[in-house]
């Protein structure tokens, strides 16, 4: 459960950390935002978010745990008591001779500890966490190894060599499964694929695919009959391809999957993409950008029309970045119209248009369609040919602001990328006001990471790859400089890596841009 207001107001009141004057008014920019005062304080960073935690564990009279420094002892919490409580999130994240280690984003009531300790007969140590923390804790705790899969899913394989329809459990469990484990470890896609002998399992995750597990050839079939049946495509086909949509439920979720199934030599390839809600939530203050950068994009989305455009390859999280802006600019006072393909999050409140080319619902048809319907606001999911371009440019001309998304390397290839798309100079020059290029890098696992020394190679790698002025403001020059490594570990299936983060360059349409723009510079020369 989040943090009441209340209490968030009381401890700033108590510990002096705002002004009673701008306590007021975080308040009111929280109910407007929609967002908790303790989420509007920490993204905006009107308070560390350390000292704020700090200051509710003081006031419920227990100690803060950073949970981001804190290494999941997994096969303690695995076996320790599951604990529940009103109103509040629990999770033990330690248990040993010294006791059970536990901690509450709400310690509102404390007796459940007492009434464990005394169940158990050991003591009972309880801190408190923010929800993201602990969330973000259960996340490492639900993770599982690829190995435990394959035990978990020997059984339903065994069974389904027997099974003839896509109806018969084994196979309704085999799907299941890799759903579920599949969401658990924040896989991206799945990808089904038939070999001659058998078919092989393989998730992407952080950006990487990883083979995950064998299944007989004979399985194949019936897996991709109940994939079709639960995204509601025909059974019967099998020479064309194939787009749907399933939902499945994890927990208190439903968890959207986006399928497409295609035919290649040896049979059907599957490939499904799990759109996770929590993307579609993202806040613009937590997406990565730097303050100058978040206070550029920030002026830029308060202008009543223009363009702001998001570049870079598939699966670099551009959409994700547009919904962050989106929900920014969400206000009972505006119309915001989008068209997509396909619609990846549910925003309530938005106007969201499908792509659909059977019935000529394409991004040009959608987005003149839009035009008319009295919108402050259109989201275009991605300009792909010159129709889409030029309307797309004339909205943002006509009073309209503009959100859409481009394939181009980075921010200054955008510019000359309209151009080749026969939008006029001028008309680049004036709508755009801003260009944010991305790309998602690979985090190094918190887990299992370790201090390493800077040898020779990384030397000669870092000179090669970076500017002689990042090199000293970093100090990757000096001797007693570490890099940290991942060793591998359960948490993140022993690549050293887990999750990741986007790196951001941002190209605000200036002057002397525009004068770059107006006589048809390349990217080389606007960069």
């Amino acid at each position: 459960m989040p943090m009441s207001d209340a209490i968030v107001k009381k401890v700033l009141l108590s510990t002096k950390l705002l002004s009673a004057r701008k306590i007021e008014k975080a308040v009111k920019d929280a109910k407007k935002q929609k967002v908790s005062l303790y989420s509007l304080l920490v993204a905006t960073q009107k308070v560390h978010k350390d000292t704020l935690n700090e200051g509710i564990a003081a006031h419920f009279g227990v100690e803060y745990t950073d949970l981001s420094q804190v290494a999941l002892d997994a096969p303690s919490v695995k076996d320790a008591p599951k604990v529940k409580a009103k109103d509040q999130d629990i999770v033990v994240y330690r248990a040993d001779d010294t006791g059970i280690y536990i901690v509450s984003d709400n310690p509102i009531d404390t007796k459940f500890a007492d009434k464990l300790m005394k169940k158990l007969n050991k003591p009972v140590h309880l801190s408190f966490a923010d929800a993201d923390s602990i969330a973000e804790l259960r996340s490492r705790d639900n993770v599982y190894e690829f190995e435990e899969f394959a035990r978990t899913i020997g059984p339903y394989i065994k069974q389904g060599s027997v099974a003839g329809r896509a109806e018969d459990l084994p196979v309704i469990k085999i799907v299941d499964e890799i759903l579920e484990f599949a969401y658990a470890n924040k896989t991206s896609d799945i990808h089904i694929e038939p070999y001659e002998r058998k078919t092989l399992i393989r998730f992407r995750i952080d950006g990487l695919l990883h083979d995950i597990i064998d299944i007989p050839k004979h399985l194949h079939e019936l897996i991709t009959t109940r994939i079709k049946i639960l995204a509601r495509l025909r059974t019967d086909e099998h020479q064309a391809a194939q787009d749907g949509k399933l939902r499945f439920p994890h927990e208190k979720e439903l968890v959207d999957v986006r399928v497409s199934i295609l035919p290649i030599v040896r049979g059907e390839k599957v490939v499904m993409r799990i759109l996770a809600d929590q993307s579609g939530q993202a806040q613009l203050e937590n997406v990565g950008f730097r303050p100058a950068d978040l206070e550029r994009i920030k002026q830029a989305i308060l202008k009543p029309w223009g363009m702001i455009l998001t570049t870079g390859p598939t699966g670099s999280g551009k959409t994700t970045t547009l919904y962050s802006v989106l929900k920014k600019l969400d206000r009972r006072e505006v119309n915001i119209s989008t068209i997509e393909d396909p619609v990846e999050y549910d925003m309530e409140g938005v106007s969201q248009i499908q792509v659909n080319n059977k019935t000529n619902l394409t991004f040009a048809n959608g987005l003149r369609a839009i035009v008319r319907q009295d919108p402050d606001i259109i989201m275009v999911g991605e300009i792909r040919d010159e129709e889409t371009a030029k309307i797309a440019v004339n909205a943002a001309m006509t009073g309209h602001l503009v959100l859409s998304t481009l394939h181009t390397n980075d921010a200054s290839t955008t510019l000359p990328r309209l151009l080749d798309m026969g939008v006029q100079p001028f008309l680049v020059g004036s709508t755009i006001n801003v260009a944010i290029a991305q790309r998602l890098v690979r985090k190094v696992c918190e887990d299992c990471k370790k201090k390493v020394k800077i040898d020779k190679t990384k030397k000669l790698l870092i000179k090669k790859e970076f500017s002689a002025a990042l090199i000293r403001k970093y100090g990757l020059d000096k001797p007693s400089t570490y890099l940290y490594e991942g060793q591998g570990c359960g948490a993140c299936q022993k690549t050293g890596y887990k999750g990741r983060l986007g790196i951001f360059e941002v190209l605000d349409m200036t002057d002397e841009i525009k004068r770059l723009v107006m006589s048809e510079a390349n990217s080389t020369q606007i960069k």
